[in-house]
C-alpha cells in the first residue's frame, strides 16, 4: 500500500509543475497588461515602466518563470498588485468559503444522488427508474446561474415572511459575527506566525468554527446562508452521481457472484448492501472525487450570484485586473487540492479493491 501511494505521489509532482508553467504562460497571453488595468488607459509610458520594474514585469518571461518557481517551492505565492497584500493572506480569507460551499454541495449531491441511483437500479425499467433518470437529466441540463437566481427569487421573495424564507446573499446576516475558536478558548497566538495564520484559516470555516465553539445562533445563520448556493451548485454533480451509481450497480448486479448470493437465499437488500454496492462504488468514488475538484474550481458563477467572497469571485476579479500573482497563486492552490483529491481517490480504489494494489 505504501509503495502504491508513493508511486501515485511521484506521478502527481510533474502534473503540478506543468500546471504552474501553463498558468504562468496563459495569464500573460491574455490581451492587456497589469499597468493599464491598474493605472488606467491614460497611463504614460514612463509610469508603466516604473510599475513594471517595481513588480518585476520588465524581465524576460523565462526569468520571471524561474523566479516564480523558486518562490513557489518556498511556499511564497507573491503579493497582489491590486490589493497590496500577500496572496497567502487572501487565500486564508477566501478559500474557506469556497471549501465550505464545495463540500456542502458535494454532501447534498452524495446524500441524494447515491440513494437515487440505488433506487433506480433496484427498480430497473419501472416508473420509479424513469422518473429518477428524468430528474437526473433535468439536473444536468439546468444552468447553475439560472437555478441560483430562481432559488433566490423563490425563497427570498415569494416565500418572504414564512418559515421557509432563506437569505439570498452573503455569508452571515448583518450584525452577526463569528468569533474565532482560539479567541473563545482564550488561546494566545504569536501574531503573524505560521500557527496564527493556520488557526485563522481554520476559523474562517464558519460552519466548523461555530459548531466546535457552540455558537449555535451564528452556526444556524451560516447554515441558512449556505443552503441556496449549495443547492444550486449541487444539481449537476447530484445528477451525474445518481446516473453513475445506477449504471454501475446495474452492471454489478448481473455478475455471477450476485446470482450465487441470491441462490443462497440472501435477501435483495443484503445482496445490494453486502455484495453489489462495494464493487459498484469504484467508479462512483472516482466521479465524487472529480466533482469535488470541479466544484472547488468552478464556483465562480454561484459565488457571484449569491454575493459570496470566495476563490472563484477573487479569480474572476484578478483576471479582469491582470493581477498575475493572485491568478497564479489561487490556481496553483486549487490545482494542488485537485491533485490531492485524485490521489485520495486512487488510494480509496486500492482500499476498495485489493487487486489494484498488486498491479
Amino acid at each position: 500500500m505504501i509503495g502504491y501511494a508513493l508511486r501515485r505521489i511521484g506521478l502527481a509532482i510533474p502534473v503540478l509543475l506543468g500546471i504552474i508553467v501553463v498558468v504562468f504562460l496563459l495569464i500573460r497571453a491574455i490581451p492587456g497588461d497589469p499597468c493599464t488595468a491598474m493605472l488606467g488607459e491614460r497611463a504614460t509610458a514612463e509610469a508603466c515602466a516604473r510599475f513594471n520594474a517595481a513588480n518585476g514585469l520588465d524581465r524576460p518571461i523565462v526569468v520571471q518563470l524561474g523566479i516564480y518557481m523558486k518562490k513557489v517551492v518556498t511556499f511564497d505565492l507573491g503579493e497582489s498588485v491590486r490589493f497590496s497584500r500577500p496572496v497567502s493572506q487572501l487565500l486564508i480569507e477566501r478559500l474557506p468559503l469556497t471549501t465550505e460551499l464545495a463540500l456542502s454541495a458535494l454532501f447534498l449531491a452524495v446524500v441524494v444522488g447515491v440513494p437515487l441511483g440505488i433506487l433506480a437500479a433496484r427498480r430497473h425499467n419501472t416508473l420509479v427508474d424513469a422518473a429518477t433518470m428524468a430528474f437526473a437529466n433535468v439536473g444536468v441540463s439546468m444552468p447553475v446561474f439560472w437555478l441560483g437566481l430562481m432559488l433566490a427569487y423563490l425563497f427570498a421573495l415569494v416565500l418572504a415572511d414564512t418559515p421557509f424564507q432563506l437569505p439570498p446573499s452573503g455569508r452571515l446576516s448583518a450584525g452577526v459575527l463569528s468569533v474565532p475558536y482560539y479567541e473563545v478558548w482564550g488561546w494566545e497566538l504569536a501574531e503573524g506566525g505560521f500557527w496564527a495564520k493556520f488557526h485563522e484559516y481554520v476559523a474562517n470555516h464558519y460552519l466548523f468554527n461555530n459548531l466546535v465553539t457552540g455558537q449555535w445562533a451564528v452556526f444556524w445563520d451560516a447554515v441558512r446562508h449556505m443552503i441556496l448556493p449549495a443547492a444550486a451548485l449541487a444539481t449537476i454533480p447530484l445528477a451525474i452521481i445518481a446516473r453513475m451509481t445506477r449504471s454501475s450497480l446495474l452492471e454489478v448486479m448481473g455478475k455471477d457472484y450476485i446470482r450465487t448470493a441470491r441462490a443462497k437465499g440472501a435477501s435483495e437488500g443484503r445482496v445490494v448492501r453486502h455484495h453489489a454496492l462495494r464493487n459498484a462504488l469504484l467508479p462512483v468514488v472516482t466521479i465524487i472525487g472529480l466533482q469535488l475538484g470541479l466544484l472547488l474550481g468552478g464556483a465562480v458563477l454561484t459565488e457571484t450570484i449569491f454575493n459570496l467572497a470566495g476563490v472563484g469571485r477573487a479569480l474572476f476579479d484578478a483576471i479582469l485586473g491582470r493581477d498575475y500573482a493572485v491568478v497564479q497563486g489561487f490556481t496553483v492552490v486549487v490545482a494542488s487540492i485537485y491533485v490531492i483529491i485524485n490521489l485520495l481517490v486512487d488510494l480509496s480504489y486500492a482500499y476498495l479493491d485489493p487487486r489494484i494494489r498488486l498491479e
